[in-house]
């Protein structure tokens, strides 16, 4: 490109926007887009599962393929996924939600996130996170006009958010409360109790809630057999919920961008009309596979959270062993060692780590306030993988005390 023109582009530039120009790139992708250029780097920074899609999930959508299923869907999605979806969550959950007008299809639970917030927001309302939390959701609710009101959470509390923090947080502004447990990048998970009393305050205040639920099949230990409480499941709140889940995680499907959301109809109208206007209908082959995990890939699924639950072992105990005390995870695919004995930031940590050791994680930094001193490690790789950079981290870390 000539100098004239980039320089043009790069004055334009700076009228953009200021939604988007004040928003900064991902700190997750930035780790691993440098990843990516090295050598024998294990990758413990990006949350996506190692394992193939089970099989009659790809055999599904090839037979579509081959069948000439490759025109739109209704907006909503193929009736018979909205059916599945709605009987998975009334036998996982004892949610009833009516397949015709309360569950969107939608392309990944990306969009669902986005097409909720511009539904739910209007420009100024406060949206309560609790952090630390997924990069995407202070971003996404500012693009939708919303105002952040972080809600810091604790190692010593296990990292769950409690009703006196909301409730202490709550102005005449506050419209929304914005959830994500199984929490990424923590691997915390709310109990029943916490949750009962967090609904009390929300519904006393009429506050909407964003919940996404998209790790809600990967739970371990005690959490695994309490059960994993959905949101809407609690007195008062599926009426002022929007539930959000897919299959990217539990049924890794990552790259199909599948994903949805549940609501009441009145609500739902408005997603509706989002989801419309932004993208028409998810990929047909995506809902043709996801139907068939539903359906078939139950006990992958088991399989695969089975395996993700001795990786989590191996890793906890090796990082605590190294010195990096590691809050023990009940969900998801992450855990989040508390670095501060190295006397770096996290950011430092993370990129020292990859330069010296070829290990890739994401600064604590990268997903709120409260994440400075931690280091997000995703366990979705392979066991031999994952104890190989236990061991790299553990030399890193005795490397850096000794420098001190």
């Amino acid at each position: 490109m000539e100098a004239t023109t980039l320089d043009t582009a790069e004055r334009l530039a700076g009228r953009l926007s200021e939604r988007i120009r004040s928003v900064p790139p991902s700190g997750i992708r930035r780790f691993f887009e440098i990843a990516a250029t090295m050598d024998d780097v294990i990758s413990l920074g990006i949350g996506e599962p190692d394992f193939v899609s089970p099989a009659p999930i790809i055999e599904a959508a090839q037979a579509g393929l081959e069948a000439g299923k490759t025109s739109y869907t209704a907006n909503l999605g193929l009736m018979e996924l909205r059916e599945a979806i709605a009987g998975e969550l009334d036998r996982l959950y004892d949610l009833q939600y009516a397949p015709q007008n309360e569950i969107i299809v939608t392309v990944g639970a990306s969009e669902a996130l986005t097409i909720a917030l511009l539904a739910m927001l209007d420009p100024d309302d406060e949206v309560l996170i609790p952090e630390p939390c997924f990069v995407c959701y202070g971003p996404l609710a500012q693009f939708a006009g919303g105002k952040v009101v972080w809600v810091p959470t604790r190692a010593e509390n296990d990292f769950q958010v409690t009703a006196d923090d909301i409730r202490s947080r709550i102005t005449d502004k506050t419209k929304l409360l914005f959830l994500g447990y199984p929490n990424n990048p923590t691997g915390a998970v709310l109990r029943r109790d916490t949750l009962e009393e967090i609904a009390e305050v929300v519904v006393e205040h009429d506050l909407f809630v964003l919940s996404d639920e998209i790790y809600d099949r990967l739970v371990y230990g005690e959490a695994f057999e309490r059960g994993h409480v959905s949101v809407p499941s609690l007195p008062g709140m599926q009426e002022r919920t929007v539930l959000v889940g897919g299959f990217s995680k539990g049924y890794a499907m990552t790259g199909w961008r599948i994903g949805y959301a549940a609501a009441p109809k009145p609500i739902m109208d408005q997603l509706y009309k989002a989801h419309q206007y932004v993208v028409m209908s998810a990929p047909t082959m995506a809902q043709i596979g996801a139907l068939a995990g539903i359906r078939e890939a139950q006990g992958a699924v088991e399989e695969m959270r089975q395996a993700y639950d001795a990786r989590r072992r191996t890793i906890v105990d090796g990082l605590n062993a190294a010195g990096l005390p590691t809050f023990e995870p009940e969900g998801a695919f992450y855990c989040f060692p508390d670095i501060t004995s190295l006397g770096l930031s996290s950011e430092e940590v993370a990129q020292r780590l990859l330069q010296e050791e070829h290990v890739a994680c994401v600064p604590g930094s990268a997903f709120g306030p409260s994440g400075e001193g931690y280091l997000r490690c995703s366990y979705a790789t392979a066991l031999p993988q994952i104890e190989e950079a236990v061991r790299r981290i553990t030399r890193f870390a005795d490397k850096v005390r000794n420098e001190g």
